[in-house]
């Protein structure tokens, strides 16, 4: 394939298979999350996130780049009372925002979080496994090009970030885990969400009506 051709390919799709660098990073969000609550501008964080190392990475370009992610993460939010959440709410809170605001920075975890998930709530159907995440893979190929032409090995990687993000949220408690767990909206995001009119994101919350 042309570098033409990819270059088309990606600009046509949703997708992007980024999250196998930009993960969960519950603590990097967290922390830039806190320097936001302080008041800082986003230069002033990412120089502080950067001047102290805040994230323990081996480099400077790698801290700068992740400080960056953490701040657009915050901001797919749209909602400063979420962002003072996962500065100061309890870690299970917290992380639950985080994942939304995943959900809403990447189209692929959007549509597994929606389509998979969410469904399974929906269904009452508390199985999970491989079968599951390689048939959303499978058919996101079929629709969709750009994703077609992702190397095995980045489908596997995917895979891998997926499941240990269910996991981080103990809508698993292992990666060989073969059920799901009920998990309960906290009422923060509940708010949020439907004050936004974005409710199609409450399934995946297993949160209905």
């Amino acid at each position: 394939m042309t570098i033409k051709n990819t270059a088309a390919l990606k600009a046509k799709s949703p997708y992007s298979a980024v999250i196998t660098r930009e993960q969960f990073l519950f603590y990097e969000t967290r922390t830039t999350a806190k320097l936001v609550t302080e008041g800082l501008s986003r230069e002033e964080v990412v120089n502080r996130i950067v001047t102290d190392n805040l994230f323990q990475y081996p480099t400077e370009k790698s801290v700068r780049r992740m400080a960056l992610t953490c701040l657009r993460r915050l901001d797919t939010l749209e909602d400063y009372s979420l962002v003072e959440a996962i500065a100061s709410c309890p870690q299970d809170t917290a992380k639950q925002i985080c994942l939304y605001a995943m959900m809403k920075q990447y189209r692929l975890i959007w549509d597994f979080m929606i389509t998979v998930i969410g469904e399974k709530y929906r269904l009452l159907d508390t199985s999970f496994g491989k079968i599951d995440v390689n048939g959303f893979f499978l058919d996101l190929q079929e629709q969709d090009d750009w994703v077609a032409s992702w190397s095995d090995s980045t489908i596997e990687k995917l895979k891998q970030v997926i499941v240990k993000l269910l996991v981080d949220n103990e809508y698993l408690d292992s990666t060989k885990s073969k059920k799901l767990n009920p998990v309960l909206i906290c009422p923060i995001l509940e708010r949020s969400i439907r004050e936004s009119r974005n409710t199609q994101a409450l399934i995946a919350f297993n949160c209905f009506g």
